[in-house]
This record gives structure tokens, sequence and C-alpha cells, in this order.
């Protein structure tokens, strides 16, 4: 049997309290990962359908008890079609949905899936492993076209230094391994004043882009307001600003009464909440979590309870989704 708990899941006792499941309800779990949230939701009493874009993830899926198996089915899927997943089961509505957003400890774990400078391998970083990888960023991008993407996607404040770098190294062959790159960021930025390795912002804004992140989350929360039944719960675990600002924009703009975010709609037309809080702001781990799991010290968790109003439209760039014209050719947004 698979060891469900090889990677603690963050937030959990705050997410089961927000998500609040119970026997006879429906949930889902957008990012399955190890199954830890999965489980948890199991054994509260409630079934789940969980979901992950990642092969890995399926092959290696825990084997839950048979109490709990038959309340479980894991869909090969991503979350930003959480709402066709449910529709296609014939279900009208669901009682919770949960996302932990980003990178799993066992991705950044694998060296051959390239999501780590701590290791030696490809540099890949594709969740569902199709599509373009970092490696093509890294290459093929013009200097500006890369240094844009790295400040944007990784907030990284060296990035006409680091973008100069790679165009540089790149002249003598093509850039393909992790540590290849680390290299190169080593050298552009030397030895990190913040504890942050010089790699660490780099790597995070070519997995975002590459696995299109943030347009996933925000299309995920479009489709999970669409999934929710009234009264149902929607939590959400962010681990970067990036992340957490479209979270609260979401929420923030989900749970007022006033005209849309959306500067495609026209002014004065106001539209009811399709949301009411659960937490009122950022729910963060306590020092007792970040004692035993350090990983966690970047989570933050947000949650708001469905009302019966009907679904919006939405809008990626008005809910901090960043759009780069050189990225479009890559995700296929031309």
């Amino acid at each position: 049997m698979a060891d469900t708990i090889r990677h603690r899941p963050v937030l959990l006792d705050e997410m089961l309290a927000a998500l609040a499941p119970r026997k006879g309800e429906i949930h889902l779990d957008g990012t399955f990962g190890a199954g830890g949230y999965t489980r948890a939701i199991l054994e509260a009493g409630a079934s789940v359908i969980a979901l992950d874009r990642d092969p890995t993830a399926h092959a290696s899926a825990p084997s839950f008890p048979a109490a709990l198996a038959k309340r479980f089915v894991l869909v090969d899927s991503r979350f930003s079609a959480l709402d066709a997943v449910v529709a296609d089961r014939g279900l009208g509505g669901i009682d919770g949905v949960v996302l932990d957003v980003g990178v799993s400890s066992m991705q950044l774990d694998q060296a051959e899936r390239g999501f780590s400078f701590r290791f030696d391998g490809p540099l890949d970083m594709r969740m569902g492993g199709d599509g373009f990888t970092a490696a093509d960023l890294v290459n093929d991008l013009g200097e500006k076209e890369l240094a844009a993407l790295l400040r944007t996607f990784g907030e990284e404040r060296r990035a006409g230094a680091v973008a100069r770098a790679v165009v540089a190294e790149r002249q003598k062959g093509r850039i393909t391994t992790t540590l290849e790159l680390a290299r190169v960021l080593e050298r552009a930025i030397g030895r990190p004043q913040d504890l942050i390795h010089p790699a660490t912002r780099t790597f995070q804004a070519l997995r975002i882009v590459v696995n299109d992140e943030l347009g996933e989350l925000a299309r995920a929360l479009f489709a999970a307001e669409r999934a929710l039944k009234p009264g149902g719960r929607l939590v959400v675990v962010s681990f970067h600003s990036l992340e957490d600002r479209i979270v609260k924009t979401f929420f923030n703009e989900r749970t007022r009464e006033h005209a849309p975010v959306s500067r495609h709609m026209p002014m004065g037309v106001g539209h009811a909440p399709t949301f009411s809080p659960i937490t009122r702001g950022v729910v963060t781990p306590s020092e007792a979590e970040l004692a035993v799991n350090p990983r966690a010290r970047s989570a933050r968790l947000r949650a708001a309870k469905r009302s019966d109003a009907p679904p919006r439209e939405g809008d990626l760039l008005a809910y901090g989704v960043p759009h780069l014209p050189a990225l479009d050719r890559y995700l296929g947004t031309a």
C-alpha cells in the first residue's frame, strides 16, 4: 500500500474546519497529489472526486481502505475543468471544493521532473507531461522577453542581468539541465543576500509559465463557482504572492455586491454576491506546524461559502493573471 502521509498535508486542520465535510456530501479535491486532503475528507464521511493532471500521481495513488475507497474516484484532469468533471458525472452541484495550489513536494523531489535546482535533471517542469518545457523558454525567448517573464512571474529583481547571462550562455549550446541553469544564475546574481538561492525566482517563473499555473488557478475559481451548490464551500491554499493575490481578488469581488471587475461589462451593472466569507482574511500555519513542516511557511488559506446567486463571467486579466504577448505562441493564446 502506498504511504499516504509521506508528504504532510499543509494546513490540514484549518482546511477541514473551513471545508466542513460531512457524511453524505460530495467534495472535489482539485489537487490530489499524495492524497492527504482526500483521505481526511473521506474519513469525515464525505465522498471525494479527486483530480490531478500529473500522470505520476495516478501511477502512485495510495490505496485507501475499502470503506473509504468506495466513496472515492480519481480523475485525470486539470482543475480548471472541474465543473465539466462534475457535470460529466451527472451531478447538479457539489458540496465542497479544495485546491492546494502549486508544485507538490513529490514533484520537487523527483530529479527527472526538472522542478528543482537541488538535483540535476532535464529542464522540463511539466506537470502533465505535455506541451512546451522550461528548456524551450530558456533557449528560445529573446533577452527582453525572458527578462519580462522572470520579472512578471518570478518577481526577480535582477531579471535583466539573469536574461543577459542566459542568452550569453546559450551561445555555447542549449541549456538543457537544471544544474546548468542554476550555475548560470549563481554567476549572474552572486551569493544570496536574503537566504534565498539565486535560482529560486527564475525556477518559479519558468514553472508557473510552463504549467500556466496562474491562468489555471483563475479558471478553477470560476469553475468552482459554477460547480458548487448553494451552501457549498470553496477552500484554496496557495504558496506565493501571485497565487494569493488572484484568490484574494476573487473572494473580495465575489463576496461584495457591486459592479463587476471586468472592464468588458457596462458600468452600473451590479451583481449579487456569489460567496460569503468563511475565513476573515488569510489563515497561515501555526508555529507548531512550522516546527514539524518548514515547507508550510509560505502557505496561505482562504475560504468562502457559495450563495444562491448565479455564477458570473470571469476576466483573467481583471483577476490578476498577467499577459505577456511573447508567451502567446506557447500558451496557445495568439
